[in-house]
């Protein structure tokens, strides 16, 4: 669904919007995206939630400042910023955006996770099947549609913030 179509007041309805979780909001301000549509967050788990190397800050975070903001943040018990981990660059961060944060305590949004290995594997699904190469960062948003329960009636926006030629030599480590 392009944004021009689902802008038009007799497009489908998307079932949510969707997109890696980082510390930008692009999905919020996404201008297809309307008050009432879910909001759909796929943070990085790295190499799995509970691993000690992951960035899943809902998951392993609490109540914090970072840089200046207030917002859920990967830390220790004295406050100390947690080392994250994700295969990508732009999800290695400990912590998310306060208005992430905030969907997230409020319930508006849902968040997800995906592990490096199945943000690989859906890169290269939909660089076979679509002929896009996405960037890390955007890929971890595709499991989206293997963990929601969703019908081929159902529309999803998934915002694809990058290109995946600065992420080829990952990408080339993980070919088989």
């Amino acid at each position: 669904v392009t944004v021009a179509r689902a802008l038009q007041p007799d497009a489908l309805r998307p079932v949510g919007v969707v997109q890696a979780d980082g510390i930008a909001p692009s999905a919020v301000v996404h201008p297809s995206a309307r008050l009432e549509d879910d909001v759909i967050a796929v943070e990085a788990a790295g190499h799995g939630i509970s691993s000690g190397l992951s960035a899943a800050t809902t998951q392993l975070g609490k109540a914090g400042v970072l840089h200046g903001s207030k917002s859920l943040v990967m830390q220790t018990e004295d406050g100390q910023v947690i080392e994250p981990h994700s295969i990508s660059a732009g999800l290695d961060y400990p912590g998310i955006g306060p208005l992430h944060a905030h969907l997230f305590e409020s319930g508006r949004g849902q968040f997800l996770s995906a592990t490096d290995e199945e943000s690989v594997e859906l890169a290269f699904e939909i660089a076979k099947t679509e002929g896009i190469i996405p960037a890390l960062e955007s890929a971890h948003a595709f499991i989206a549609l293997r963990k929601l329960s969703l019908t081929t009636k159902d529309r999803v926006i998934i915002c694809l913030s990058g290109r995946g030629d600065k992420d080829m030599a990952t990408y080339m480590k993980h070919i088989n």
